[in-house]
């Protein structure tokens, strides 16, 4: 099918036939696949641009998402019902395959409905010849229900955890990972539970800026800036804040808090957001800094970001100055000269597969060994760059042991002037509620969506020693 020839624009009938929710849902898919694009950032433009209604609004990001979150699973069925692998199949199809499978099988939307749509999307796409292997395909999905395909590519699995990655829509590779930093905790029988949280489409939290803003209703259970979005759709609040409010997880919150947290705060520290990018965790910094009579310094490689950066840090007042350099190389000209350095490595985000589900079929187990190294070079730099009893927070978005506590100890191993903080004891000074923390001897701190209704971020407190 790869080989087929794609037409330049569909024919006007062939665009009054498709839904356009659906053609949204269906635009973002092809979005992902061919440049790699995030949907959670490129469907609300979608949405927008299309002019949709709320209600085709909320099909579109349940297509879109519902889609993304299971496509291994809908790949096996797929390949199945097609009789080829999906590496068979050109991409433009297998997306419109996608699409409609996941209306067949876990929507209410009526079968003809989702057939005859995608078989419009295809011919539009790919041609009159596609569309008729498209048609057979559906048909053939839409004759079974979704208990008895899940039960024919389960028993095809060739190992437990391969079972699981197809009844909970997770590579393999992830459900160890996940089942590693599960057992480093002593919960790993957590498992089942972390995998259907990632399933789960995640409350809207947004965070308001301290002495800017004051938290609404209903309040998030732990980070006092935190608090939801009544209904779900936070533009009203947001518009009406002028920036002092915006959507962060509760869990980015209490990561930043506590590195704000882990010492008092004296006037005219100097602090820093090394990997600032899109720039969240650096307005919350700025709101306390302008708060505590602090200097606030960022820096971002990628322009884009940093650009994201300085927008992000527009509502807070003072001046927070925003480079853009490679943490590396700045933190080598910047030796010992901040007392606390927020290091948010760039990780695979593992963490945040409920908000991000592409990120699961994305991302390889190679990623992991790519990034360690830069996540110790900037965690190694950070160290360099703190004054004598300064505190570096490590921050990553992934619970993967190789990208948290393995970075953390590889760093430590040489250094006897840094202090490993108990970051558990400093969240749980922050939390306005009492919060679940696995005891560990290093005292880092993993949060996670089962257990916290968060992203799966972890921290780790440094300190470096006056002698």
């Amino acid at each position: 099918m790869s080989g087929q020839s794609r037409r330049s624009a569909p024919a006007d009938g062939q665009r009054r036939a498709v839904q356009p929710a659906r053609r949204v849902a269906y635009g973002v898919l092809r979005a992902v696949s061919e440049s790699d694009a995030y949907a959670n950032l490129l469907l609300p433009t979608a949405i927008n641009e299309a002019q949709l209604t709320p209600q085709d609004a909320a099909l579109a990001t349940e297509l879109t998402y519902g889609t993304l979150r299971r496509r291994g699973t809908y790949d096996a069925i797929i390949a199945s019902a097609a009789g080829r692998g999906v590496d068979e199949i050109g991409a433009s199809v297998l997306d419109a395959l996608r699409l409609a499978t996941h209306q067949l099988l876990a929507t209410r939307v009526a079968s003809h409905a989702a057939v005859n749509e995608s078989v419009n999307l295809v011919a539009a796409e790919a041609g009159r010849g596609a569309s008729g292997f498209t048609n057979a395909v559906l048909r053939r999905i839409a004759r079974e229900t979704p208990g008895t395909w899940q039960e024919r590519i389960e028993k095809a699995a060739r190992s437990d955890d391969e079972r699981l990655g197809l009844r909970t829509a997770h590579p393999v590779w992830v459900i160890r990972a996940l089942r590693r930093a599960l057992a480093a905790e002593g919960r790993a029988d957590e498992l089942e539970a972390l995998l259907a949280a990632d399933n789960v489409s995640p409350e809207v939290t947004l965070v308001a800026l301290p002495g800017l803003a004051d938290p609404g209703e209903p309040r998030r259970p732990y980070a006092p800036t935190a608090f939801g979005s009544p209904g779900g759709d936070p533009q009203r609040i947001l518009a009406a804040s002028r920036g002092t409010v915006r959507v962060q997880d509760e869990g980015s919150q209490l990561v930043a808090l506590a590195l704000t947290a882990a010492t008092p705060i004296v006037a005219g520290e100097r602090w820093l957001d090394l990997c600032a990018g899109p720039g969240g965790k650096t307005a919350l910094l700025a709101a306390i800094a302008h708060q505590h009579g602090v200097t606030l310094e960022a820096n971002e490689i990628a322009p884009a970001r940093a650009g994201l950066v300085r927008a992000a840090l527009k509502p807070v007042p003072g001046d927070v100055v925003v480079h853009e350099a490679d943490g590396r190389d700045f933190t080598a000209a910047h030796r010992g000269g901040f007392d606390r350095i927020l290091v948010d490595a760039p990780c695979t985000g593992l963490g945040a597969l409920r908000r991000r589900p592409e990120a699961r079929w994305r991302k390889i187990p190679a990623d992991v060994a790519e990034l360690a190294p830069l996540q110790e070079e900037l965690l190694a730099g950070a160290l360099e760059a703190l004054a004598p009893g300064g505190i570096v927070a490590y921050v990553t978005c992934s619970p993967h042991l190789a990208e948290t506590s393995g970075v953390v100890s590889s760093v430590l191993r040489e250094r006897t002037d840094i202090v490993q903080l108990d970051a558990a004891t400093v969240m749980r000074e922050v939390a306005e509620r009492p919060i679940d923390l696995a005891a560990t001897e290093s005292g880092n701190v993993q949060l996670w969506p089962h257990r916290h209704g968060t992203d799966a971020m972890f921290l780790a407190l440094l300190h470096k020693t006056r002698e």
